[in-house]
């Protein structure tokens, strides 16, 4: 098969041919069809997070078929040629304190799709058949991807981000710092349950703040901007510290502020008197299985959009450095078709 690998952190992957992976005891063998491309596998590609499997094939946004099934999991309800999808979350231990009280995202000993599992930068991948989800009719594969991270841990951070109750009134207003693939879901959802929206974006970036106008947001500006109206939570999907004290700086009193990354530069200091007024700070860690039940029945209720690029799995690196440097709206995805065009871009 074909893979996109990654060998040393901090370079390029390479186009390998790898024998076809065997599903083992639990799992599933699929046939991908589309990948998306997320951040996560830029924090990965760019050595941030230092732990991968190496070599290894990157991303956790896949969607295929069933291919074949590995001891003990041809009982499942999964049968060959069912699509599914396969998110970042790949293996928990089941047993924990964590796993046990509804947390298996915060699970010790999980392990991750892309990072210490092989991923779907490839033709074929395997994974545990318990963490596949059967995914809603109505998206095509491409379509389909961006939802099972960027839309997944969208979802969990306007989860978290509801906690405020000023939020779940009607009009409660909500600011997304950072305009991308989870953004742009994230919007939709948004207004779905009738948020207002404000749109922070890298200074000077008019097409991502017109991108937000057209998914409902009623202000967008850059981040050397404060939104007109003090907000009852706000999301920071872009990796940069210093959106923190910023973010803090436009809630009300009792606002949340949830950072929805794996991976955040250095937050700097900043005075006690912008997060007093019982503001909170909180992370997104992974997601859980139901989180991904939860969304993937939410998403067509919306029903929500995704805005993708198409790339062919060979112009991984290229996605990865239109990723990096800004260049998209909505979400890249790798497709195993050789045929499609670079940068062609689609919606569902």
């Amino acid at each position: 098969m074909r893979a996109m690998v990654l060998h040393t952190p901090r370079q390029p992957l390479e186009l390998r041919h790898l024998p076809t992976p065997e599903p083992g005891p639990g799992q599933v063998l699929i046939k991908v069809s589309a990948c998306a491309v997320c951040r996560t596998d830029l924090h990965v590609v760019d050595g941030e997070l230092t732990e991968p499997k190496l070599p290894l094939v990157i991303g956790h946004e896949i969607v295929g078929t069933v291919a074949a099934h590995g001891p003990g999991s041809e009982g499942d309800t999964l049968r060959l040629g069912d699509r599914v999808g396969v998110p970042w979350l790949g293996y928990t231990c089941g047993r924990c304190r964590y796993c046990l009280s509804g947390r298996e995202n915060l699970c010790d000993q999980a392990r991750f799709t892309g990072y210490q599992i092989d991923g779907g930068y490839a033709e074929y991948t395997v994974a545990d058949h318990r963490f596949c989800f059967p995914l809603p009719q109505g998206y095509p594969d491409v379509q389909a991807a961006p939802l099972l991270c960027g839309g997944l841990i969208g979802y969990r951070s306007l989860v978290m981000a509801s906690t405020n109750p000023d939020l779940g009134e009607a009009g409660g207003r909500l600011g997304v710092y950072g305009f991308g693939a989870a953004a742009h879901i994230v919007a939709q959802v948004a207004r779905h349950r009738g948020h207002r929206l404000f749109a922070v974006t890298r200074p000077g970036d008019l097409e991502a703040q017109q991108f937000a106008r057209s998914l409902g947001a009623e202000w967008a500006g850059g981040a050397d901007e404060n939104p007109p109206e003090p907000l009852d939570a706000a999301i920071i999907f872009a990796p940069a510290g210093e959106l923190v004290p910023a973010a803090l700086r436009a809630l009300a009193k009792g606002g949340v502020l949830v950072c929805g990354g794996i991976h955040m530069s250095a937050i700097p200091s900043f005075p006690y008197d912008i997060l007093w007024g019982e503001r909170v700070i909180r992370s997104v860690a992974n997601l859980t299985r139901q989180d991904g039940t939860e969304f993937l029945a939410l998403a067509p209720q919306v029903p929500v959009r995704t805005e993708v690029r198409l790339y062919p799995l060979e112009a991984a690196n290229e996605a990865l450095a239109d990723l990096r440097e800004g260049r998209l709206q909505g979400a890249a995805v790798l497709t195993m078709d050789p045929d499609v065009p670079t940068g062609r871009e689609t919606s569902a």
